[in-house]
């Protein structure tokens, strides 16, 4: 895994290979951070990793200078390696949960710059995901969100749509 711009461009973290959670591809990541730099400053913005597996995300947002990244991730392996990761860094503006996704954005009153969520393509509540953010009001006035999904589902109905990405077998649907 790779850091792809920033202050800490070109870091790499080898994952572990008994890791369930497939990090972003390098392409995808750095196609969809591309596309976002129009719509976003990172620099100074808050932003939230729901589901961030092995942390890709969150670090390529501490790299592009987002004042504070706040990571949820369920399971204590990838927990702990996001954590570690972070400490190489050295960065102290990050906040890694291990908890679970749907209490945290039920229990947030945060609002955020920023929020990448990339869950398990088989998740039952995965379609849902999109009105929780918003029901729950996490994004700032300005804020955007980034859901990564499966091909098989279609948010362009979606009252908050703005544009639906795809790298491969990567899609991304951002909301405003």
């Amino acid at each position: 895994m790779r850091i792809i711009t920033g202050i800490y461009k070109g870091r790499r973290f080898d994952i572990p290979h008994t890791f369930k959670a497939r990090p972003t591809t390098d392409f995808a990541k750095e196609n969809i951070f591309n596309v976002l730099n129009s719509y976003i400053d990172f620099e100074d913005a808050t932003a939230l990793d729901l589901f961030a597996g092995t942390g890709s995300i969150s670090l390529e947002l501490l790299s592009r200078g987002c004042r504070q990244v706040v990571s949820i991730e369920k399971d204590r392996d990838h927990h702990a390696f996001i954590r570690q990761c972070i400490q190489k860094l050295g960065a102290d503006n990050s906040v890694v949960i291990r908890g679970d996704v749907f209490r945290y954005i039920k229990s947030c009153s945060q609002k955020y710059d920023f929020v990448f969520a990339d869950p398990p393509y088989q998740l039952a509540e995965l379609p849902q995901i999109p009105d929780l953010i918003f029901e729950k009001e996490l994004l700032s006035e300005e804020g955007i969100f980034v859901f990564e999904h499966g091909a098989q589902y279609d948010f362009s109905e979606h009252p908050h749509f703005v544009e639906h990405r795809k790298y491969g077998s990567v899609n991304f649907t951002l909301f405003k």
